[in-house]
């Protein structure tokens, strides 16, 4: 037996997201960040859908907030908003292959769907498929990185989340 009061799951969720979202802060390689394993994990383990969206956006805005805003800033929030239901695809499992492939789908996602939003509203490519191309290839080199800190964070948040799940104070009977 341990010496830990007994956590009630949604406050360790949302402090772990919180946690993670802090992190955004620190300096780290350009797109090495949080936020897909953010809203994945909110989506898998959140039990009020509402929360799931709720909470890993709202911490992505109050860093945005110190981070600033940018013209691509919504692209941002859907590509996020599409992760955390990509993360409801990891409640009923969360093997390690569903979970790597629920990553790596999710990173995809972020990729396409930020990249065209910098074609479709930055003037740096022009408006037509080779403007398009020209944009997504010249992203490749940031996708390793976005990949990278999926990979390495949902790591960190979903086998943190097992092992915390393994000891007596957030053991399933302890859950709300």
């Amino acid at each position: 037996m341990n010496n830990f009061p007994q956590i009630n799951r949604t406050s360790l969720i949302i402090g772990l997201v919180l946690a993670a979202a802090l992190i955004r802060l620190l300096p780290h390689p350009p797109n090495f960040a949080p936020i897909a394993a953010m809203a994945l994990f909110s989506g898998a383990y959140m039990t009020d859908r509402r929360l799931a969206f709720l909470v890993p956006l709202a911490a992505l805005f109050l860093t945005d907030l110190i981070l600033g805003f940018h013209s691509t800033l919504a692209f941002v929030y859907v590509a996020f908003a599409v992760t955390v239901v990509l993360g409801f695809l990891l409640r009923r499992n969360r093997g390690t292959y569903r979970l790597l492939g629920v990553a790596l789908s999710s990173s995809t996602l972020f990729f396409i769907i930020t990249n065209f939003g910098t074609w479709l509203v930055q003037d740096l490519y022009p408006k037509d498929g080779a403007g398009l191309a020209a944009c997504f290839t010249a992203a490749i080199p940031f996708f390793q990185h976005t990949v990278a800190g999926d990979l390495f964070f949902v790591l960190l948040l979903f086998g943190g989340m097992r092992l915390l799940e393994r000891q007596e104070n957030v053991a399933a009977t302890a859950f709300d």
